[in-house]
Formats: C-alpha cells, sequence, structure tokens
C-alpha cells in the first residue's frame, strides 16, 4: 500500500487525523462553521502517495458532489488534478467509506443543476466562482464497481 502523505496544510491534516483517528465521529465539520464535510482519499498523480482532502458534504440522492473551488483561487486544487489522472476514489462520511469513482461534469444542465445544490449546501461557492476566471470543477461520485 501506497504511503499516506498528510497536506501541507496544517488545519488539513488536523482535520484528517481528528476525523479517521475518531473513526468518523469527530472533526465532521469544516472549522467553525458547523457545516459537515467528508474525506476524499486519492493517489497523487506525481507522487504515487495517498492524499487525503476534507470536502463539503454535498450530495445528490446516493452520489456526493466535489466542488474543487480552492476558496476562489486562480487555480485549481491538487486534488483536482489527481480525481483527473485517476478518478478511484475512498470517501469517508462519517462512519461510513465508499469505494467511488468520480467523473468531472462537463459545461451543461447537468452541472448547473448539480452547482445549485453544491451552493445551497454550502453558499460561500458562489463568492468564490464571483472572485475567479476559471469555471470550478464539479465532480459527481458513483459507486464503484
Amino acid at each position: 500500500m501506497a504511503e499516506y502523505l498528510p497536506s501541507p496544510r496544517d488545519w488539513v491534516a488536523d482535520q484528517v487525523e481528528l476525523y479517521e483517528g475518531s473513526g468518523g465521529t469527530d472533526g465532521l465539520t469544516l472549522r467553525d462553521t458547523g457545516l459537515p464535510v467528508i474525506i476524499v482519499t486519492n493517489k497523487g498523480r506525481r507522487t504515487g502517495a495517498v492524499r487525503k482532502t476534507p470536502l463539503m458534504r454535498v450530495v445528490d440522492g446516493g452520489n456526493y458532489i466535489l466542488v474543487a473551488s480552492q476558496g476562489g483561487a486562480p487555480k485549481h486544487p491538487v486534488w483536482y488534478h489527481n480525481l483527473v489522472a485517476e478518478p478511484n476514489v475512498e470517501i469517508r462520511d462519517e462512519t461510513a467509506v465508499h469505494s467511488v469513482r468520480v467523473h468531472e461534469v462537463p459545461e451543461g444542465a447537468e452541472r448547473v443543476r448539480l452547482w445549485d445544490i453544491a451552493v445551497a449546501a454550502f453558499p460561500p461557492y458562489k463568492e468564490y466562482q464571483e472572485k475567479t476566471d476559471r469555471l470550478i470543477p464539479v465532480f459527481i461520485s458513483e459507486l464503484a464497481g
């Protein structure tokens, strides 16, 4: 099994450690927002290492919506490129762990529908999109297998 490389961002590494170390019973919200997060585990496209990222918990039925906002930064987050390179990931949602395959949703009606669900779950996504020139990518999960 590949080595786990914690995020260089302390708050991200700390959140993952608390969330996973508790078996999915602690560290379940984004900092002080009270809004739920999931942990996405993927393979680094350059290092091959295991990477773990807390993302907002946004669901559409039984599928997860992953939004590569990076707070409206000018570039996509590193995990975006990892998911494009290797779409088979694991999602921890509290105590449940799901093996899923994700794909980026292209521009169009389905992306708009999923984006609206994401903004309803985490309203800052709207501000993030307004402050960047890039179209913030949206992924949707499907159960693997």
